[in-house]
């Protein structure tokens, strides 16, 4: 029983470093493009790719905003190395580029209608237990994207930290904070061609 225990605690761990899960289906296919956003009580997530294609070489530009648009001046959120998460698949190979980050708490205040801007930094990873062209691709990623197309999975995952909020702002389940996963998806390509 406690190594079936183990093994959901690490199942969920590893879906919380990567963000959104790319296996998943979709968030909001029908409505997928270059850019998206989504609301969750009082805050705003956007997540946004600057071009919709890019030419062999260029730099991709995505990145994810949060704003707060509570009743409050400002508000203290809690979370990762980062809020943002950013996760890829490059559908013509059928590629995860997963996206980890370190787990320390950091706190960032927002002011409200002040949006928190934050780029997509090269990721990707692989095991031992990859084949060589994946291997090849994820190293890849530092010279520019390949051509292709990709999906992003973005999220903004983060707690009102309770620390600085007060009481008031804690969840109703003894004081633990609420947590927030905004989830959006975007599309963007990479042409074969420099542009």
């Amino acid at each position: 029983m406690g190594f079936i225990l183990m093994l959901m605690l690490t199942g969920c761990a590893k879906q919380e470093m990567q963000g959104a899960d790319p296996t998943e289906p979709s968030l909001n296919k029908a409505a997928r493009g270059n850019q998206a956003e989504m609301t969750d009580g009082d805050f705003v997530y956007r997540l946004v790719s600057e071009k919709e294609e890019y030419g062999q070489g260029d730099q991709v530009q995505v990145y994810g905003e949060l704003e707060y648009i509570g009743e409050e001046d400002e508000i203290t959120i809690g979370h990762a190395a980062s809020a943002f998460y950013f996760p890829m698949k490059e559908l013509t190979r059928d590629y995860n580029i997963s996206y980890a980050m370190n787990e320390p708490y950091i706190t960032t205040k927002l002011k409200k209608g002040e949006p928190l801007r934050e780029y997509y930094k090269i990721g990707g990873g692989y095991d031992s237990r990859d084949d060589k062209r994946f291997k090849d691709f994820i190293h890849s990623l530092k010279d520019g994207f390949p051509g292709g197309r990709y999906v992003v999975y973005g999220s903004a995952d983060f707690v009102i930290d309770a620390m600085s909020q007060g009481a008031s702002q804690s969840g109703s389940n003894g004081g633990e904070p609420k947590r927030y996963k905004i989830q959006a998806e975007i599309e963007f390509s990479v042409s074969e061609e420099k542009k």
